[in-house]
């Protein structure tokens, strides 16, 4: 112990003295310390792991932020100089990390007692962070809705971070709430289409709609630095509105304005409140931003009226509210036949009926109304979101990448888009990268929940993404947060076995767990067809046959079409029970599914095919080009050697290399993920 001790204080003491001497150069990052230290890039990470718990760029941040305070503390330089001197290429980075790392801006640095700083205080990832298990271990049936409200909290950048809280009707009629409501969110979607502006959701925003609590609290809830609230009433076809724009953290109103207008003008009066708020808290606005923000929906005030009135069915999300808000777009599109935005909006409700459908009835329906949608607007967010989820729904999924993609151009904020585009890279054309880093983006923009089970399913979603990356004990803390929120979350104590497996390697302890779990509820497939698996992997194939014969009748009986990658796997342990011919119908099934397989783990699966078959070299080859591939899931590293298929190749005199180049491109992957979202702002 006393070794493996003084050989962690030597490596951590070599690695302090050379980050210290490029303190100031802002591009010195991993590479460069491998190479200084004269060791490869994935053993530096290791080494890192194992002696910190840090990430090699976790822990060249930290030694960055602790010189930053050292310069804080003994000399008069500003916080800008010091930025530069520690290697921080941005001031409002600096201060961001600093503030996560210390618990207090560096401005206060200089009135702390040093006796109260924690010796220590590494940076773990503390910002909060859906899953389909392809060629090896675990698949969550989470059956997530694309467009379910995902909040968390996430500093971000809160210097250009805003909300804009629920307006207020002082009418006496009622009926004008839904007239108000529509100014409140054609207010949030003009600001949402600003690319240097972090602005919340609506639903982000909707619970503090009778909320008594103070501006600085609920800015503190949502982590952002500005809000906009307002007030108003229309009587007969005049607007009276009061619009506030309000610093969060004291309470200071920045900018105000009273209206009064005719309904006519209130595309102009939308467009001229959005500029003056950029304009009040400095966010550069592009011209073509200002041409988004400036377009008026419709020609006709009667349709926007309908269209006003449609939006709480629509936003419910419920097959009630949707089938209310449905008659209401189709009214507003006969006064203006040209109205892309009802179009869209009807596209996108038929699409959210048909998910509650066992048989589609509405692509149809989808399709024609994105279509006109596109054809009055095609630069409009709205229309491209409708277009992609009819090439979501009749699965035509590389056709809806690019109008996602598009439609995130013309609406940076939308977090419809992000979430979409999270689920599309977790479920539908796996990539563990663009996986996170949407799940992130998503996070900063639904910060808050109504509800503990939304919450729990947020951490859960989150912690899902984090553990198929690498980022184990970040995953750990969040999936104990989920179950925190909601102890009966179905789905959460099953990950967490996996997540523990990825942190203590027990493979026996995770077959207790999951056992465990399974026996909770014996309907559960999912779960059901992990045991038979560990126990596959344990060799212990009357264990594995006990369990799998349980999940082919249960899969069989109800014509279900689920976890076809395992087939090979099953196909073994029949064949170990000398039921070769039901063994052949599943060695069928899994060349089927090769065949069929288009993901990035094509070749990763006919390696097993192939290895199975005896097939050698041919197998190796396929792994080779697996080692090629990039933002693979962790469980490929933690379960791949231990496949009993794949056991026969080990004597093969490449195996040995190609396997740690899929271990170190995994991990290179990691820390450049990491980078990246640290980058954006993201982690």
């Amino acid at each position: 112990m006393s070794g493996t001790s003084k050989t962690a204080s030597e490596f951590i003491n070599r690695a302090e003295a050379i980050i210290r001497e490029h303190l100031s150069d802002e591009t010195f990052g991993v590479a460069e310390l491998s190479e200084a230290l004269n060791m490869s890039r994935s053993n530096l990470l290791r080494k890192f792991r194992k002696y910190t718990k840090l990430s090699a760029s976790q822990f060249i941040r930290q030694e960055r932020l602790k010189k930053g305070m050292e310069l804080l503390r003994e000399t008069s330089l500003t916080v800008s100089e010091i930025s530069y001197q520690v290697g921080f290429g941005s001031t409002s980075y600096f201060i961001k990390c600093f503030r996560e790392h210390y618990g207090y801006p560096p401005g206060e640095a200089s009135k702390k007692d040093l006796s109260d700083e924690p010796a220590s205080r590494p940076i773990s990832g503390r910002n909060p962070w859906k899953t389909i298990g392809v060629a090896l271990p675990i698949l969550l049936a989470l059956g997530f809705l694309v467009w379910k409200n995902l909040p968390t909290a996430t500093p971000g950048d809160l210097e250009k971070s805003i909300a804009v809280l629920p307006f207020k009707n002082e009418s006496n009629d009622a009926t004008n709430v839904y007239f108000i409501n529509g100014l409140m969110e054609s207010t949030l979607n003009n600001l949402q289409k600003v690319e240097n502006l972090r602005v919340l959701s609506r639903n982000s925003t909707e619970k503090y709609r009778h909320s008594n609590k103070a501006i600085q609290e609920i800015g503190e809830e949502l982590k952002v630095s500005y809000f906009v609230t307002g007030s108003g009433q229309r009587l007969g076809d005049r607007v009276l509105l009061n619009i506030r724009l309000i610093e969060a953290a004291t309470d200071r109103q920045i900018w105000a304005e009273q209206y009064s207008r005719q309904v006519g003008d209130i595309f102009a009066l939308q467009n001229e409140i959005a500029r003056k708020i950029t304009d009040a808290i400095k966010v550069f606005v592009t011209p073509a931003e200002l041409e988004q923000i400036a377009k008026r929906p419709t020609k006709s005030l009667e349709a926007y009226d309908y269209y006003l009135q449609a939006l709480d069915g629509f936003h419910a999300n419920t097959k009630e509210g949707l089938e209310t808000a449905i008659p209401l777009f189709e009214k507003a599109i006969e006064q203006d036949p040209e109205f892309s935005l009802a179009y869209a909006n009807i596209a996108m409700a038929y699409f959210f009926l048909d998910i509650y459908l066992a048989e589609k009835q509405y692509a149809d329906r989808v399709n024609i109304y994105a279509d006109k949608a596109l054809l009055y607007d095609s630069k409009s967010a709205e229309s491209l979101i409708a277009k992609a989820l009819y090439y979501l729904e009749t699965r035509e999924y590389r056709l809806a990448l690019p109008h996602l993609e598009k439609a995130l151009e013309y609406n940076p904020n939308s977090s419809a888009v992000v979430q979409l585009l999270s689920d599309y890279y977790a479920r539908i054309v796996p990539n563990t990268g663009k996986y996170l880093e949407y799940a992130l983006k998503g996070l900063q923009l639904d910060i808050a929940a109504n509800d503990s089970t939304t919450r729990s399913y947020t951490f859960l979603h989150l912690s899902n993404a984090l553990v198929q990356t690498g980022f184990v004990e970040e995953s750990l803390e969040y999936i104990d947060k989920s179950l925190a929120y909601d102890p009966h979350n179905a789905y959460a104590p099953f990950l967490k076995c996996y997540i523990l497996y990825a942190r203590d390697r027990d493979i026996e302890k995770t077959k207790k767990l999951l056992t465990r779990e399974w026996e909770k509820d014996t309907t559960r497939l999912d779960i059901l067809q992990e045991v038979g698996k560990i126990h596959y992997f344990l060799e212990a194939y009357d264990s594995a046959f006990y369990y799998y014969e349980k999940f082919v009748w249960a899969r069989e009986g109800s014509g279900l079409e689920i976890y076809p990658q395992e087939d090979l796997k099953i196909g073994v342990v029949y064949q170990k029970m000398g039921l070769e011919q039901e063994a052949g119908r599943f060695f069928e099934a899994y060349a089927d599914y090769c065949e069929a397989d288009q993901s990035i783990y094509k070749s990763a699966s006919m390696a097993g095919k192939f290895a199975h078959e005896g097939k050698y070299e041919e197998a190796i080859e396929q792994l080779r080009d697996f080692s090629t591939q990039q933002n693979y899931q962790y469980w490929i590293v933690l379960f791949l050697e231990m496949d009993p298929i794949i056991k026969p190749l080990k004597s093969h005199p490449e195996f040995d290399a190609i396997v740690q180049k899929i271990k170190d491109r995994f991990w290179e992957n990691h820390d450049r993920l990491r980078n990246s979202l640290e980058e954006k702002g993201l982690l």
